[in-house]
């Protein structure tokens, strides 16, 4: 987007800045001819400044008498003005229309979060954020995007097109509404600031108790901190990093086997969860016929105190039990349509 902005100004400005030096030095040249080299060349510059410029001073050059240097002077008036009210008016309107689309773009989005529900916010998308963002495109899950810096958002939405943003302070509440925080079902406090990320955790949950916030959290020492600040998970990069080394030593298969999970593409595969509503509560796993899913893995379901793994097709379903599972975007899209019912 930057790119597209520099190669705008470029092509407008560009040859009418050219123009514009071109007149100075044939002015400046052509009244010290019209002078016969009687006056400096500062003079010269200056005449035909005031000229273009149409500033009204009076002739430092005296053209009384002088047919050929008052014609010179028409000449450069002419294509001076010109000139400079071209560049003028095209810097006018690429000022003005630049906050117009600014303003546009900005009651666009807002208009588009305000039809949001239950979508995540992204607070800092630098490194971490990134990944985040992309994992939300790649799993078909609404998202708006939160950062106070404005190159940072224009380096992101060069790799993902189209995507709902707010330029703000993640760490002040108006940014966080205007993000329609009071209807998201989750956001991530991921920039690259540990008491950052606290007051963002902190913030949001005071405008929203009910609101799931997973926090990144470099020092390990401020974890608990982060946590009484309201965030629900507290993530360490450094310490996942440690167990993703070791167990790439470890056991290589099983790292190598999440890692085409979630770089295919074409199924795009994911361990997901879902809330099992009160309206399923008494059916058999049986009666979700997940069979028809030729993708979709049950692995467990999660219970009040407990796993119960590779549950049975006769295990009836219990209050507060949540599905966890295998399946594609599309799959967990139907699933979560077929218990919204």
């Amino acid at each position: 987007m930057s790119n597209n902005i520099s190669s705008e100004i470029y092509k407008k400005f560009l040859w009418a800045g050219i123009s514009l030096v071109f007149v100075l030095v044939i002015g400046t040249v052509g009244y010290w001819f019209v002078g016969r080299g009687q006056y400096s060349l500062l003079d010269c510059l200056y005449m035909t400044v005031i000229t273009i410029a149409t500033i009204g001073y009076g002739e430092i050059i005296d053209m009384s008498g002088n047919p050929a240097g008052r014609g010179f002077t028409i000449f450069i008036a002419l294509f001076g003005i010109g000139t400079l009210t071209y560049i003028l008016s095209n810097f006018t309107a690429f000022i003005v229309e630049g906050e117009l689309n600014e303003t546009f773009r900005r009651r666009k989005m807002e208009k588009i979060i305000k039809k949001f529900k239950d979508h995540y916010i992204v607070c800092g998308i630098e490194g971490v954020g990134f990944h985040i963002v992309s994992e939300l495109y790649d799993t078909k899950r609404p998202h708006v995007i939160v950062d106070i810096d404005r190159k940072k958002i224009e380096k992101i939405l060069e790799t993902f097109q189209e995507r709902v943003y707010i330029e703000g302070d993640a760490t002040d509440s108006d940014t966080l509404l205007k993000a329609g925080i009071m209807e998201a079902k989750g956001l991530f406090a991921v920039s690259g600031d540990d008491n950052q990320n606290l007051v963002i955790s902190l913030t949001a949950k005071q405008l929203n108790p009910n609101i799931r916030v997973v926090a990144r959290c470099h020092d390990l020492k401020n974890i608990d901190k982060v946590k009484k600040a309201g965030a629900d998970a507290v993530v360490s990069p450094t310490f996942i990093g440690g167990l993703r080394m070791a167990s790439e030593m470890v056991r290589p298969t099983v790292v190598s086997f999440l890692d085409i999970m979630l770089r295919d593409k074409d199924k795009n595969l994911r361990v997901e969860e879902i809330p099992v509503p009160e309206s399923f509560v008494g059916k058999a796993i049986a009666d979700l016929q997940l069979k028809k899913y030729p993708n979709m893995l049950l692995l467990a379901v999660r219970t009040k105190d407990d796993w119960i793994f590779n549950p049975s097709d006769d295990y009836v379903i219990k209050p507060e039990n949540a599905l966890i599972f295998m399946a594609t975007p599309q799959e967990r899209q139907e699933m979560e349509s077929i218990f919204s019912i």
